[in-house]
């Protein structure tokens, strides 16, 4: 019938899809990082791994607030490092593994139907070294929100609330995948569409009900 809602089930066609990146397009382990620094660090092994914390000066890197160098001068004495801070950089990139192809894929399929968004957590020295390893990744994104830019990180509400406004659509037409619970709740408070991903077939299953993907 004309005029008639769609069931109740069925969540309405997003107007924007928002990808965190760590955790669901690309692989990432920051023991990796450990692994990379326990070769030049004056603690045992043990110590130097509960050393490392996402601290208060992790945070800072990640909302602009600290630089690259001074971030990994900051590691480089946490975690008793003999070395330039180019190795520091270099172990704090090796987290970054691969892409996830199939989820890549799918952000493929849709974005010429859907503006798709990156919304992450990161750092310029992270974006920096995936354009350089993944060079087609950032560049399918109409528009990449990296926290370090926008001043906010998840699950801060300032962060949704700043790509909310940036891209000017409602909170309910708005879909993110994210691999972090914290995040999808925050994003849900809000009002939008969110769904934690564990992999790749939680992003193909919501974007199929949505419509956005056969």
């Amino acid at each position: 019938m004309r005029g008639m809602a769609p069931p109740r089930n069925v969540p309405l066609t997003p107007r924007a899809v928002l990808f965190d990146l760590g955790g669901v397009l690309l692989d990432i382990d920051f023991g990796r990082a450990l692994a990379a620094w326990e070769a030049h660090s004056r603690l045992a092994p043990d110590a130097m791994r509960a050393a490392f914390a996402f601290d208060e000066p992790f945070h800072h890197h990640e909302t602009g607030r600290l630089d690259d160098d001074s971030y990994f001068g900051h590691l480089r004495r946490v975690l008793a490092l003999d070395c330039e801070l180019a190795q520091v950089r270099a172990g704090f990139n090796a987290i970054l593994i691969g892409e996830i192809a199939q989820t890549v894929r799918m952000l493929e399929a849709i974005r010429t139907r859907v503006p798709c968004y990156a919304i992450s957590n990161t750092n310029p020295s992270h974006v920096a070294e995936m354009e350089r390893a993944f060079p087609g990744l950032l560049p399918r994104f109409t528009r990449v929100f990296a926290s370090h830019e926008i001043g906010h990180r998840k699950p801060q509400p300032g962060a949704f609330e700043h790509v909310l406004r940036e891209i000017g659509v409602p909170p309910p037409e708005v879909l993110l995948f994210d691999d972090l619970a914290a995040n999808v709740e925050a994003a849900i408070a809000l009002g939008l569409q969110a769904v934690q991903v564990r992999s790749p077939e939680d992003v193909r299953s919501a974007l199929a009900r949505r419509g956005l993907l056969a």
